[in-house]
């Protein structure tokens, strides 16, 4: 089934799980779209069985919190950023709920955990104005880069590359095998005094990227030239959320939630948008990702939902 324009208008809220009881700040489908994994503001972990529909297990991380939680290429491990005590990254066996190893050095809270695609290679960004490189393997920074600035980074699909959001205004490119030499292109974007940049996302398609802020739009850009391709808005967001905007997997179209829990999808070719979702939130839709492998997305407040199309095209 390939993702067309109605399609997309076809999807509607197929469950809704409630295991929280506060905001999820994020999740992360594994590479195989079998499961997803989120993290929330009342300390827990829940994971979720993407083919059965249903909670599968809940962890806690009461005395860290948990924030940005990523899968790693493993099936059963995730790494995650703590949002209470310190602003270590923990690496955590699903398994038996154990952790293997810590990863200190940010000194202010981590905002960005990008996982490598192809290998065991992670990358974090602080508000201390650091970006460091990371290995699963190794408790010991890396790389460190400093960025002059708040950054948000993440990996290219291919894991050659990443590229850091940094103070609301520009974006630098660095390659990973010699990161050390600084960035080898850096693009300036028009500043907005308005809101600051929450997020940055590569398309599987490695040709575009998106920058997700916490005011009234996002931009889609032009990862080669580093122009900007569309301007989306006309979603609502007026309490400085940060909203997850992202890339449907066939590169084609963006979406994003909004404070009145609708989803807003737009054609990034065109830039037209094609549907307005309504997903019966109670509250800002904070995180928002589509299946990797399969015709399904996830949308979350505090409240988890999963969704399906309602049409076969």
């Amino acid at each position: 089934m390939k993702l067309t324009d109605n399609v997309l208008r076809s999807f509607r809220v197929a469950k809704v799980f409630r295991e929280n009881s506060d905001k999820l700040n994020c999740f992360d489908f594994s590479p195989n779209g079998e499961t997803l994994i989120s993290s929330s503001d009342d300390d827990s972990i829940v994971l979720y069985d993407c083919q059965e529909g249903k909670p599968k297990r809940t962890l806690y991380s009461k005395k860290y919190g948990v924030d940005l939680i990523r899968y790693t290429h493993a099936a059963n491990t995730v790494v995650y950023s703590s949002n209470k005590i310190d602003d270590t990254i923990r690496y955590l066996s699903l398994h038996d709920n154990k952790y293997i190893r810590y990863f200190p050095g940010h000194n202010k809270r981590v905002v960005a955990l990008s996982m490598s695609p192809v290998d065991d290679t992670f990358i974090s960004g602080s508000l201390d104005k650091t970006i460091r490189l990371w290995d699963l393997r190794s408790p010991n920074c890396q790389g460190l880069m400093h960025p002059q600035g708040k950054p948000v980074c993440s990996f290219d699909p291919e894991g050659l590359i990443f590229a850091a959001g940094v103070n609301s205004e520009m974006v630098k490119l660095y390659d990973l095998r010699s990161f050390d030499k600084g960035p080898f292109a850096t693009f300036k974007m028009q500043y907005d005094r308005t809101c600051e940049w929450t997020g940055l996302k590569f398309s599987n398609d490695g040709k575009l990227f998106l920058i997700s802020t916490n005011g009234g739009f996002i931009r889609l850009i032009d990862a080669f030239k580093g122009a900007v391709l569309h301007t989306f808005a006309g979603y609502n967001n007026s309490k400085a959320v940060t909203l997850e905007a992202s890339f449907t997997p066939d590169s084609q179209f963006i979406m994003i939630g909004s404070e009145d829990g609708k989803i807003h999808v737009w054609n990034g070719e065109s830039g037209m948008k094609v549907a307005v979702l309504d997903g019966k939130h109670t509250g800002p839709i904070t995180c928002l990702q589509f299946n990797p492998k399969f015709m399904t997305f996830a949308s979350a407040c505090s409240n988890m939902a999963f969704w399906l199309p309602t049409i076969d095209d």
